[in-house]
């Protein structure tokens, strides 16, 4: 009898992309990460690529808008790891400040962005980096919740 096979698990997919922080590259790196995700397995109007599409849009707009320093680009990280069914997103800027969650009023136009990421991603957060600036990241479940 022959031995059970053990399957090692797939290696993780990655994307990295440096942008400048401008709301043009805030609006690429969701374009680019969007074409990513399809050519990873989860096309468009899936639970998984809308969410995933959306914390980008968030993170990298927050990286131009509260973590610009001129000068300095933005990066984006993705990784899909298929053994743990979700996508990482990393935002790296060179700006000290950490974001703050906050409940904007009525009649205010922004700060609503890591609301909406605290209700799309499984986890998120904020650490330190190499350097000036910081890195957020959040994690998004591939799979359908249930």
């Amino acid at each position: 009898m022959a031995a059970p096979r053990t399957q090692t698990p797939a290696p993780a997919r990655t994307f990295a992309q440096r942008f400048s922080a401008t709301r043009r590259g805030a609006r690429l790196a969701r374009l680019l990460a969007a074409h990513q995700l399809t050519e990873w397995g989860h096309p468009h109007d899936t639970e998984a690529h809308d969410a995933v599409v959306l914390v980008v849009a968030e993170l990298a707009a927050n990286a131009v808008l509260h973590g610009r320093v001129p000068g300095r680009d933005f990066a984006l990280f993705l990784v899909c790891d298929d053994s743990r069914e979700v996508v990482r997103i990393e935002v790296t800027d060179t700006h000290p400040a950490r974001p703050t969650r906050s409940a904007p009023g009525p009649d205010e136009d922004g700060g609503r962005g890591l609301l909406l990421v605290d209700a799309l991603a499984a986890d998120w957060g904020v650490r330190d980096r190499l350097g000036p600036g910081k890195t957020v990241w959040a994690e998004c479940a591939t799979a359908p919740r249930t």
